[in-house]
């Protein structure tokens, strides 16, 4: 069957999990088809959409949330329908929603970190960047958490624009966070914090960072932290020179090198903190007893691979006290109980978006796949916009040739499921309502929003939204 306008079971129905970039852009790209009716229902787990838009990009980043004004417009579009607070593997399971939808698009990212592996990861003091940053950014499953930032030195271990993120949160001043969407309890923890050094580690060199110039820019912006660079760990092993001195590199790779070299030349200013970038290096241990006390290193060589360069350890072993450390090494997605899923890449299984059996590798009948879940932890807000794209294409191409999902149901009998099953759903209405109030209370503040960081604040004000029965 091929849905169209004739009838409300005629539409074609998509389900949406995640409500994140990719599946918003998503959502849009379904909902702007002009030759074919398309309802989309989009879910997900908390309270509030927008994914890491809302919690992951760092408060200082206003630019890059304004990414939210399209999301709205998609929000608004006839057709669209959002349920909030509906964990999908758990309130209702994937074979439910293949019952009453055409597709299923899961674009709900990795938010796993990856660990070291190393001893003493454990240790009170030992933490993924990915809770930190949900920790400062009010996710309610994160609002009360602990950091101690007593420790006079901070170590962040990876080389990604997380790791810079999370540097820069540590070194901006009071009154650079006091116009941000920072959670309240964030910014008091951060404005006693007694870090004055934040060391951030790479395993592999400068030329192999993965950063973006933008992010390595604005540590030379901070208004009372300087950046230090050892010129010594800025030497470029064989490969790297020829790496950087190839027309065909990218150009982000030449501009962090130079960056990296203007910030190794420029005499410290005195500040009252300071960012160190630190290269060549690999965890090996987490010292302590009771709580994180130091970290032991390796030092590494760059040998070729295959191509490219890979680290190798030296005998060279340093210890570098500190109280705090913080992984950013690489993130995963979470299985789906029913949704094929590749341990090893920490993503669904799928080719090109279309999600595939492990047995056969077949495509499974409307099941699509989009963002950092479909093809790991890589790009830019922007780059889900065309992996979206690509996934939506397949989707519409599968339907035109008869290979959608064939529910039995409507969604409408969902709403009265999950009220069975004790699920409290919040709509688009509902977030609005949690919209108009966080911004309402950072208006008389001077801020973007005061955000509402527990799951339980956040239902009372999305119910608060509804007419009396």
């Amino acid at each position: 069957m091929t849905p169209s306008s004739d009838g409300d079971s005629q539409r074609f129905r998509v389900a949406v999990v995640g409500s994140g970039p990719a599946g918003f852009f998503a959502a849009g790209q379904l909902l702007a088809q002009s030759d074919l009716a398309v309802e989309v229902d989009m879910f997900d787990r908390l309270a509030t959409p927008w994914g890491l838009v809302r919690a992951g990009v760092a408060p200082d980043h206003p630019k890059i949330k304004s990414v939210s004004r399209v999301f709205e417009k998609t929000a608004r579009s006839a057709g669209f329908r959002f349920w909030g607070n509906v964990d999908v593997g758990t309130d209702l399971t994937h074979s439910e929603l293949l019952e009453h939808y055409h597709a299923v698009l899961y674009a709900t990212g990795a938010p796993t970190d990856r660990r070291l592996g190393i001893p003493g990861e454990n240790l009170p003091g030992s933490h993924a960047a990915t809770e930190f940053v949900a920790w400062y950014n009010g996710h309610p499953d994160y609002s009360d958490h602990t950091f101690d930032l007593s420790s006079r030195r901070a170590v962040i271990v990876g080389n990604g624009n997380v790791a810079l993120d999370v540097a820069r949160m540590l070194a901006l001043t009071p009154e650079e966070l006091a116009g941000t969407d920072t959670a309240d309890h964030a910014l008091k923890a951060l404005a006693s914090s007694q870090v004055e050094e934040i060391v951030v580690l790479g395993r592999r060199g400068p030329a192999q960072a993965a950063y973006t110039n933008a992010e390595l820019r604005e540590l030379g912006e901070l208004t009372d932290a300087d950046v230090l660079v050892e010129p010594a760990e800025l030497e470029l092993d064989e490969h790297s020179r020829d790496t950087v001195g190839s027309d065909d590199v990218d150009a982000r790779v030449k501009a962090n090198v130079e960056l990296l070299r203007e910030y190794a030349a420029t005499a410290p200013k005195g500040r009252s903190r300071r960012i160190v970038l630190r290269y060549l290096v690999s965890p090996v241990e987490i010292l302590g007893t009771d709580r994180v006390e130091a970290l032991r290193v390796v030092h590494n060589e760059l040998v070729g691979v295959d191509g490219a360069v890979a680290p190798r350890p030296t005998d060279r072993v340093e210890t570098i006290e500190t109280g705090l450390i913080l992984r950013s090494i690489g993130y995963v997605g979470r299985p789906i109980a029913g949704v094929p899923f590749d341990e090893s890449r920490g993503t669904i299984q799928n080719e090109e978006g279309r999600v595939t059996d492990p047995v056969t590798g077949a495509p499974v009948p409307g099941v699509y796949t989009a963002g950092w879940i479909k093809r790991g932890p890589s790009g830019v807000i922007g780059t889900n916009k065309k992996c979206a794209q690509a996934t939506v294409d397949r989707l519409l191409a599968d339907l035109a040739d008869g290979r959608a999902g064939s529910p039995d149901a409507t969604p409408d009998g969902l709403a009265t499921r999950l009220h069975a099953r004790g699920v409290e759903v919040v709509d688009y209405d509902g977030w609005e309502a949690i919209d108009e109030h966080e911004r309402s209370q950072g208006a008389a503040q001077g801020r973007p929003r005061v955000k509402l960081v527990r799951h339980e604040e956040l239902l009372a004000r999305a119910t608060s939204s509804r007419a009396p029965a």
